[in-house]
């Protein structure tokens, strides 16, 4: 019988110090880990946020949410190994109570039946263009304030004063 897998999501922060290459092979370097040790259901690159509060005297990280598949021996390496690598600010690993793969894949489901097919959305696109073009007049822009016309007898009184 097979060794149990539990679901996992683990959180890091990485320190943008050091350039935008350096932060994409550490992000490699630990999905990479993730996924040789377990079975990766969904990586979240949030990016670049502002931190709660300074850390290091470092003010923003990128951010980074790996929801995986795994034994619970491997969180431990797992743990180790982020806590040990210098470009990793923070990381949190916790035990997800739920299928997370079932939790996305119903997601998934979801987002694709909400989604209109890409041909009626640039038929709707294209419709509702033309319809906002054929209601303004020539010359005219909707984002312009009208201006009230003022009467020609007030600009002949404003003259004669």
């Amino acid at each position: 019988m097979g060794k149990a897998l539990n679901f996992y999501e683990s959180l890091f922060v990485v320190n943008l110090t050091r350039g935008d290459d350096a932060v994409a092979d550490v992000v490699d370097r630990f999905t990479n880990l993730i996924a040789e040790n377990g079975q990766i259901i969904d990586i979240a690159k949030w990016g670049k946020r502002r931190l709660a509060y300074p850390i290091n005297d470092l003010n923003e990280g990128y951010y980074v949410v790996v929801t995986f598949k795994s034994q619970p021996a491997f969180i431990n390496e797992l743990e180790r190994l982020l806590n040990i690598n210098e470009m990793i600010m923070r990381s949190l690993t916790v035990k997800l109570p739920y299928d997370a793969e079932a939790k996305f894949k119903a997601r998934a489901a979801k987002a694709v039946a909400n989604e209109p097919p890409a041909e009626v959305a640039a038929d709707s696109a294209a419709e509702v263009a033309a319809d906002s073009n054929a209601e303004e007049e020539p010359g005219e822009s909707s984002n312009e304030t009208a201006e009230p016309e003022a009467d020609a007898g007030d600009e002949a009184e404003a003259n004669e004063e």
